[in-house]
C-alpha cells in the first residue's frame, strides 16, 4: 500500500512537472505573439496614416486637375466651388448676425 501511493506520488509529481514545463512555454508563447500584435497594430496604425494621407494627396490632384481645366474633373470643380460659396455665405450670414 505505501508503495502505491509513492508510485501515485512520483507520477503525480511527473505530471505536475510537465504541467509547469508547458505553463512556461504557454507563457513564452504569449509573449512572443503579444509582442507580434504590438508590432502589427503599430504597422497598422502606419498604414492607416499614410492611406489618409495618399487619399487627401489624390482629392487634391483632381482638384488641381478640375482648376487646371481638365474636363473629366469639372464637376468636381462645381462642388468644390459651391461648397466654397455655401461656406463664405454661412460666414456672412453669422457675421450679421453677430451685429458686425
Amino acid at each position: 500500500m505505501l508503495q502505491d501511493l509513492e508510485n501515485n506520488f512520483s507520477e503525480l509529481e511527473k505530471k505536475i512537472a510537465g504541467l509547469q514545463k508547458s505553463h512556461r512555454n504557454l507563457t513564452e508563447k504569449f509573449s512572443e505573439l503579444n509582442t507580434e500584435h504590438e508590432e502589427l497594430k503599430r504597422r497598422y496604425d502606419e498604414e492607416r496614416k499614410r492611406n489618409q494621407v495618399l487619399a487627401e494627396e489624390q482629392k487634391h490632384i483632381k482638384l488641381y486637375s478640375a482648376i487646371s481645366g481638365n474636363p473629366e474633373h469639372n464637376r468636381l470643380m462645381k462642388n468644390h466651388i459651391n461648397r466654397l460659396v455655401k461656406e463664405i455665405d454661412f460666414c456672412i450670414a453669422q457675421l450679421q448676425n453677430s451685429g458686425l
